[in-house]
């Protein structure tokens, strides 16, 4: 763990300990979303508590996309697919009328987001398949060294949200072990999680291609194959849970209707559970959509989110800071 990470952590667990432990979330506002992220706190780390849970159930999973960082006006895993595709179309003529990729270099989002998670898989699969693990992780690197948000000119890796990232170390300071689960690829999010979040690379959750093993040049290597693997998104994200944890999380949060049935799951379960829906109703900081969004479409969870006990958070009310 880097020095200043651990020193941030270090720094939560004593103020928790000290009974400061809402101070921990410096960019929510005192509304009823930071309370009711306190109160579960409390209840299941107070020993002796009906909801006590032990450290290692306390498990708590998040989406990327939109919850993490923003998502805007397309998934960035898309930006750098697409970017990918514009470079590499000259090799493939084929592509001007075979979707995604018409899409793509056409710059018709609607028709992308139609295309949901297989789509984006199917773009990163044709502009990486045959690199090894380690030529992939470079580009992605290399890609995110120097890319910038089309609208609003800041790299990528600056717009991840400052309340999520309080979060995290809230929950961590209090014997959280956090995960992310996210509909976007596996092995793109690995190289940036565990910077940007503090999350390792063990604990990501993705959609991911095929692989296999092989010796290049006399090295071993893993290579990534053209097949869709397992797509990480809506039903999918509580059968990878169950697959990599192998426990219900005790708490979940999500901002898309992708997000419906890992919050479902996790809070049918008895005990103490926490779900949030991050709303995006904030145009003068962030973008402002929910029922109609091509990208992070909010509906069911805005409709039958509040029967079912989730925490709307509103971006616009409920943060004090976003990026």
């Amino acid at each position: 763990m880097k020095p200043l990470r651990l020193t941030l952590l270090l720094f939560a667990l004593a103020l928790s300990r000290m009974g400061f432990a809402d101070d921990l979330l410096p960019s929510w506002n005192d509304t009823a979303a930071k309370a009711a992220i306190v109160k579960f706190v409390n209840r299941v780390t107070t020993e002796g508590s009906a909801d006590f849970v032990p450290p290692a159930d306390r498990i708590a999973v998040f989406d990327n996309d939109g919850t993490l960082w923003s998502e805007q006006p397309m998934y960035f895993q898309l930006a750098f697919a697409l970017d990918r595709v514009k470079a590499l179309a000259p090799r493939h003529p084929e592509w001007k009328n075979q979707q995604p990729f018409k899409a793509a270099l056409e710059g018709d989002m609607k028709a992308l987001a139609e295309t949901g998670e297989h789509g984006l898989l199917e773009l990163v699969i044709a502009t990486h398949a045959g690199n090894t693990s380690e030529e992939f992780a470079q580009i992605v690197r290399d890609w995110v060294s120097t890319a910038r948000h089309p609208k609003l000119g800041r790299p990528y890796t600056e717009l991840v949200f400052q309340p999520m990232l309080d979060l995290l170390t809230y929950l961590r300071a209090n014997g959280f072990k956090t995960y992310i689960v996210s509909g976007g690829g596996i092995e793109f999010l690995r190289v940036v999680a565990e910077e940007l979040y503090g999350v390792p690379p063990e604990q990501v959750i993705g959609s991911s291609v095929k692989t296999k093993y092989e010796v290049r040049d006399g090295k071993p290597a893993i290579v990534r194959l053209s097949e869709i693997d397992f797509i990480d998104d809506k039903t999918g994200k509580p059968v990878g849970i169950h697959k990599f944890i192998g426990k219900r999380p005790i708490m979940a949060v999500g901002n898309s209707d992708g997000d419906f049935q890992m919050l479902e799951w996790t809070t049918s379960a008895p005990g103490a559970r926490l779900g949030l829906i991050v709303h995006h109703d904030n145009a003068e900081r962030e973008f402002a959509y929910d029922r109609k969004s091509a990208f992070g479409k909010l509906d069911r969870g805005l409709d039958e989110g509040p029967k079912r006990g989730w925490t709307i958070v509103s971006m616009k009310n409920d943060w004090r800071a976003v990026w």
